[in-house]
């Protein structure tokens, strides 16, 4: 980490270098709460759970995790699961972007961003075609690791196949579970907050959208990631460079 120190009036910049930006999917880039529910809701009504409990507890996790760990008597959690995945893929009505998402997006080096989410890749598709996001260049799903959110496994995977190495990640998260496998990783950690209905507490930079951060390219063709409001406290900063494309891990991004 480096620093950069002006007059006794300035505030001390600290940068940290990133390879790679990985971004959660639900409520982080997109918000899908409403269709989530819905159908997470008729499903703890079919088996008598209490729905207030039991739906803050959906977010973030793996469907099959979820049901897990309700522990209901005669059910397989993989079946329901996938019963599930497949009642969300119909349901898309009301998934919308994060406001300021596309822009961060499209401001991003090719091959050197990822999708990292707890939902199923079919899932993940339909709901990043529905809120009209571009398809990432590389996308981790539930499928792809056998231990979902919090552990670290599906940030190391996606830094694994981009050449990069999980500590010189930028992971931006929305969800406990997601800030924990972040932490877990070694990454750096930047919260988006926009759809949170009560204030969390975390010792991370938070934005409530990407509205909220600049992008900007250097003359060695790098682009920095920094909080926009200069209002901010300096720990509640975000303050990174991304690295020029072919500096990234081995350079060979594999996909």
């Amino acid at each position: 980490m480096t620093e950069r120190a002006g007059d006794p009036m300035q505030t001390v910049v600290q940068t940290r270098p990133i390879d790679a930006v990985l971004l959660d999917m639900d409520g982080t880039i997109l918000n899908s709460i409403k269709a989530a529910e819905r159908v997470w809701q008729a499903w703890a009504e079919r088996h008598g759970l209490d729905v207030a409990t039991f739906l803050p507890t959906i977010h973030g996790v793996r469907a099959v995790e979820t049901i897990r760990r309700v522990g209901l008597a005669g059910i397989d959690p993989e079946v329901e699961a996938a019963a599930i995945t497949q009642a969300e893929i119909g349901d898309v009505e009301g998934i919308e972007a994060i406001a300021g998402v596309q822009e961060f997006l499209a401001g991003l080096p090719a091959q050197q961003w990822a999708v990292v989410t707890s939902a199923p890749r079919a899932l993940a598709l339909r709901r990043i075609e529905a809120a009209g996001l571009p398809v990432p260049p590389l996308l981790i799903a539930a499928d792809d690791v056998e231990t979902g959110k919090p552990a670290p496994d599906c940030f190391l995977l996606a830094a694994e196949r981009l050449g990069a190495q999980a500590h010189r990640c930028l992971v931006i998260e929305d969800s406990i579970a997601g800030i924990i496998a972040a932490e877990r990783a070694g990454a750096a950690v930047l919260v988006v907050t926009t759809t949170h209905h009560r204030p969390m507490t975390v010792r991370h930079p938070a934005i409530l959208d990407y509205r909220d951060i600049a992008l900007s390219r250097r003359a060695d063709g790098a682009i920095s990631i920094c909080h926009a409001s200069e209002a901010a406290t300096p720990s509640a900063r975000l303050s990174c460079i991304l690295q020029a494309a072919g500096s990234v891990g081995s350079g060979q991004g594999r996909l």
